[in-house]
C-alpha cells in the first residue's frame, strides 16, 4: 500500500547535489561545514567562528539560508534529514464497521531499537522477528553510521556491531521522527573519539534533549545543541571514562536508557542520580530486560541506577527474538472493544511492557477481555463501557487510545498524569482533545488532565489532522469504526513508524477502510 518516492543512493531525494557545494558534503571546496580546513570552519575554533555555534556568515551551516549551503532537498515535504524510505503522502478514509477474527500484534518498536542498538555494542546479533518500520530503520543508520554492518532478511536483521567502540561517523546520522534513536545514539556518540552530528525531521527538531546534553557534558565529553535551545541538530564529542550523572526523570526515560547502555562499555561503567521521580519507568525496565538477555548487569536504586563499567554484550547463542508490541494492539483491543463481535490479538505475552495495561483498562471499563497469557492471545469484544481514571505517567502511548475509549463509554473518563505526553511527535494532549472535538467529543483539556465526557459526545466522522503522528493516526481509525458517517484522516502514511501494515490489519478484520496517495 505504502510505495517510496525516488530516492538518492543515500536515501533522500535531492534537487541537485547533496547538501550543495561542488557535489561534496555540505557545501565549499571540501571543506567539512567550510572554513579553512578546520572542522566547522572558522581560525582553529571547534564550531566555527568566534564563539558561535555552528554558523558560517551568520546563517546556519552556511550558505544562502539553506541547511548545510547549495540546493539540498531533504524530504518531498522539505523536511530535513530523513535518510531513509519515505512514504507517499496518504489520506485513510474510516467507516462505521464491525470487526471480528484474529490478528498479530506487530513486533515491539521499543524491543526492536534496544536489540539494534545492544546488537551494535555487541560482536554481533541475529535479531528475530523485528519491527521493521520508519523508527527502526533509523536505528539501523545509526548503528551502521558508528561502524555496525546490518543484513535485513525476511524475517530477521543480522547486525555485526562494533564491539563496544563506535567510530567516527563519516556523515550527519539523520534520525527522521525517531525520538528514540536520537537518544540512544547520544549516548552512542558520547563514546566516540571525535565528534559526531545527528539531527531529525522538523518534529524531531523540537522535541527537548537538554537533559541527555547535559548529561554528558557532567560525564566528560561536549554536547552542542547548534540552534543553542537543546533541541537537535546537536554535535556531540565523545568521553569513553564513565562516572556519576545526575538527570531528572520527568522529561523522558529514554535519557536513562541511554546512558545505561553507552555506560556498560566504559571503563568506570556510570551511575544515573535521578533529581525527580520518573516518567514512564516501565520503559527502563524493557531496557533492563534487554540488557539481560546481552548478558549486561545493572543494578536498580531507590534513587537511580547504575550499570559497571567494562562489560561485553553477548547474547545467547548469539540471537536475540523481539517479543509482540502492547502499544499497537491496543489499537486493535480497543477496536474490539467498540465495534468487535469477536477479535482476538496473538503475539501478546507477559512481560515488564507498560503498556500491557490496557487489558487492565479495558476490564475496568467494563469491556469483556480475556488475556490467556500462556497463549499469548487476547480476546475481546464488543461492550457497554463506562468512563475511569487513568494515570498515563508510566503509559504515555496509551493516552490516545484510552481518549478514543473514553469518548465511547458512558460517564466520565479522566486521563491523569498526561504532562509528558505533550513532548512526543506532537503534542498528543491537544491533538487528541482536538480531533474528538470536531468528531462532537465534548472534552475538557488541562495541563497535566484529559477529561472526555462520554455522556455527552456523539461521535461523527470528519476530516481529521494525523499530525504526524502514528498513534494519534491509529486511535483516530478506531474511532472512525463508531462514528456515523466517514472518518478521513491526512497524512496517514506515517502509521509506517510504528505498525506499517495497520490499515491492511483493520481491513482483513472487516473494517471499512480506503486509502488514496
Amino acid at each position: 500500500m505504502l510505495s517510496a518516492v525516488d530516492q538518492s543512493p543515500t536515501g533522500c531525494p535531492w534537487r541537485s547535489k547533496p547538501f550543495g557545494g561542488a557535489g561534496l558534503p555540505f557545501g565549499g571546496t571540501g571543506l567539512w561545514f567550510g572554513g579553512a580546513g578546520l572542522p566547522f570552519g572558522g581560525a582553529g575554533l571547534p564550531f566555527g567562528g568566534a564563539g558561535v555555534a555552528v554558523r558560517w556568515s551568520g546563517l546556519p551551516f552556511g550558505g544562502a539560508g539553506l541547511p548545510f549551503a547549495g540546493e539540498y532537498l531533504a524530504h518531498a515535504s522539505g523536511t530535513p534529514m530523513c535518510w531513509g524510505r519515505v512514504p507517499r503522502p496518504m489520506d485513510a478514509t474510516v467507516g462505521r464497521s464491525t470487526v471480528s477474527g484474529t490478528a498479530y500484534a506487530p513486533p515491539s518498536k521499543s524491543y526492536t531499537h534496544r536489540a539494534i542498538f545492544a546488537g551494535g555494542y555487541a560482536e554481533g546479533v541475529l535479531v528475530r522477528r523485528p519491527l521493521v518500520s520508519a523508527d527502526t530503520r533509523a536505528s539501523l543508520r545509526a548503528v551502521s553510521a558508528f561502524g555496525a554492518s546490518v543484513d535485513e532478511r525476511d524475517d530477521s536483521i543480522d547486525v555485526a556491531g562494533f564491539e563496544g567502540a563506535p567510530g567516527v561517523p563519516a556523515d550527519i546520522i539523520g534520525c527522521a521522527n525517531s525520538g528514540t534513536t536520537m537518544r540512544l545514539a547520544l549516548g552512542t556518540a558520547s563514546l566516540v573519539d571525535g565528534m559526531s552530528v545527528l539531527t531529525g525531521d522538523s518534529s524531531l527538531r523540537t522535541r527537548p534533549q537538554g537533559p541527555m546534553l547535559d548529561a554528558i557534558e557532567q560525564l566528560g565529553g561536549r554536547a552542542v545543541s547548534t540552534t543553542g535551545d537543546e533541541t537537535a541538530p546537536i554535535v556531540v564529542e565523545g568521553w569513553r571514562g564513565g562516572g556519576t550523572v545526575e538527570i531528572p526523570g520527568d522529561v523522558s526515560s529514554q535519557f536513562v536508557t541511554s546512558l545505561l547502555m553507552a555506560g556498560a562499555v566504559t571503563a568506570e561503567g556510570i551511575d544515573v542520580e535521578l533529581t525527580t521521580g520518573l516518567k514512564s519507568s516501565p520503559y527502563v525496565d524493557i531496557t533492563i530486560d534487554v540488557l539481560d538477555s546481552f548478558g549486561v548487569e545493572v543494578e536498580t536504586h531507590e534513587d537511580g541506577y547504575s550499570v559497571p563499567g567494562g562489560q561485553f554484550y553477548e547474547p545467547a547463542g548469539g540471537e536475540y527474538t523481539v517479543p509482540g508490541d502492547f502499544s499497537s494492539a491496543s489499537y486493535l483491543l480497543a477496536a474490539g472493544a467498540i465495534a468487535g463481535d469477536e477479535v482476538q490479538v496473538r503475539g501478546v505475552y507477559p512481560g515488564p511492557q507498560g503498556d500491557a495495561a490496557i487489558v487492565s483498562i479495558l476490564d475496568r471499563m467494563g469491556a469483556s477481555v480475556e488475556w490467556r497469557r500462556e497463549d499469548g492471545v487476547i480476546v475481546v469484544e464488543r461492550s457497554s463501557l463506562s468512563g475511569v481514571e487513568v494515570d498515563v505517567g508510566d503509559t504515555p502511548d496509551l493516552l490516545p487510545t484510552v481518549a478514543v475509549l473514553g469518548a465511547v463509554a458512558s460517564g466520565t473518563t479522566r486521563i491523569t498524569n498526561c504532562e509528558h505526553v505533550r513532548y512526543k511527535e506532537t503534542d498528543r494532549v491537544s491533538a487528541m482533545a482536538e480531533a474528538l472535538q470536531r468528531m462532537g467529543a465534548r472534552v475538557t483539556e488541562e495541563r497535566a488532565t484529559l477529561t472526555i465526557h462520554g455522556d455527552e459526545t456523539d461521535l461523527s466522522g470528519a476530516t481529521l489532522d494525523g499530525r504526524g503522528d502514528h498513534r494519534i493516526i491509529m486511535s483516530l481509525a478506531v474511532a472512525g469504526l463508531v462514528a456515523d458517517g466517514e472518518t478521513t484522516i491526512t497524512g496517514a502514511e506515517d502509521v509506517a513508524v510504528s505498525f506499517p501494515d495497520f490499515f491492511e490489519v483493520l481491513y482483513d478484520l472487516g473494517a471499512s477502510v480506503a486509502t488514496t496517495e
